[in-house]
This record gives structure tokens, sequence and C-alpha cells, in this order.
């Protein structure tokens, strides 16, 4: 039996921050509204933190989609969800591809290391959070005074997946990691929202 598939995304069409996750969850599928899990709860409670609001203001001002557009299905072992295999991230490329088209973000919120890998690269995550880089891997300059975004080019900050099954912010030394991106979202949400840019109705 073929499933019934449905969008699962949120947002405002000419958001200029899209966040990109991994794939839809099991209530994703039903729910149609990303993150609406306990992940979920915890992203929106970093989001928050970095200036974006409560849960509505912030997908009222973030466009959410994913790499993939269906639930994996559970993880073989473990907790969590199976990971998309690279066939799978193929044959969703070309929507998530529209997708980033049609908006032209300015910013990309890159959650967890799928969604890490198709902006940035493969590289360990210790060497990514807390870091700000340009779409396919040059690390983007700090000095972010009069700064204007290049033709072509998407800034992505990475952040960890929220998921309880991923153990990563268990050393203090990550979350710290983690604390210096949610900074960096700040900063640059201030910046976007700044007429310098372009309004972003999020702060």
């Amino acid at each position: 039996m073929i499933p019934t598939v449905r969008p699962v995304l949120s947002g405002p069409v000419l958001s200029e921050v899209m966040l990109i996750g991994q794939a839809p969850g099991r209530l994703e599928q039903h729910s149609g509204l990303p993150f609406s899990g306990r992940a979920g709860r915890q992203l929106f409670r970093w989001l928050a933190e970095a200036g974006l609001g409560d849960e509505t203001t912030a997908r009222r001002a973030v466009y959410i989609t994913s790499v993939t557009k269906c639930f994996p299905g559970a993880a073989g072992a473990g907790p969590g969800d199976r990971r998309p295999s690279a066939t799978e991230v193929e044959l969703c490329r070309p929507h998530l591809d529209d997708q980033l088209r049609l908006l032209s973000p300015l910013l990309l919120i890159a959650v967890g290391q799928l969604a890490i890998g198709r902006f940035i690269g493969a590289r360990p995550m210790e060497q990514l959070i807390g870091r700000v880089f340009w779409e396919g891997g040059e690390e983007a300059s700090e000095e972010l005074a009069g700064w204007r975004r290049p033709p072509g080019r998407l800034l992505v900050l990475p952040l960890p997946h929220p998921s309880g099954a991923s153990h990563w912010l268990n050393q203090t030394s990550h979350r710290a990691q983690l604390a210096k991106a949610l900074g960096w979202l700040s900063r640059l949400v201030e910046l976007l929202a700044s007429s310098r840019i372009a309004p972003l109705d999020c702060v």
C-alpha cells in the first residue's frame, strides 16, 4: 500500500529565514506541521533564546521544511527515526531546490547532520556548531557591520538536532557551542531586521 504523502512545512513564503531539518517525524506526517513533537519544543526554546519569540511568532517568521519530505520510519535499533538514505535525499533534492529557488532566503538554519551536510559538507559537529558559513562550507566573516548578501550566496547557521535521541549536547563544551550558535542567530536576526538589508517581522 502506498502511503499518503502530504506537505509538511510552515512559515511565510516571503520569509528571509529558512530552517531545514532532516525529515518529518511520526507526528509531523499526520499534523502536517514540522517540528510538532518533543524535538520541536526544544527547537523553539532555542529560537526563543535567540530572539525569535515564542513558537507561534517563530513559525510566522521562519519558513520551516526538511531535506526529505516523507517520514522515513523508526530507527531499526534505539530511539529516534531512521536517517533517510542517500537515494531518498537525492529523490527529494529537486523539491528542496525548488523551495530554495522560490523563497531565495538570506539565512538558512541547518538543523542536524543531514541538513548541515547538504549545505556545508560533512565535518565533525565540533567544527561546525557556533560558527557561520557560506553555502559550500566557507566560513563567513565575523565582521558583520555593513554586510551585504553576495549574489547567489546563502548564509548557513548550523544547529545540532534537538531530538533526545542525540547525545551530542551531553558534553558541557558542546552546550557552550550551542550557546554561541544561538548568539550568532540573534545577531543575524537583528541584522536582517535592520533597514540595511530588508525588514523581518520577528523582533
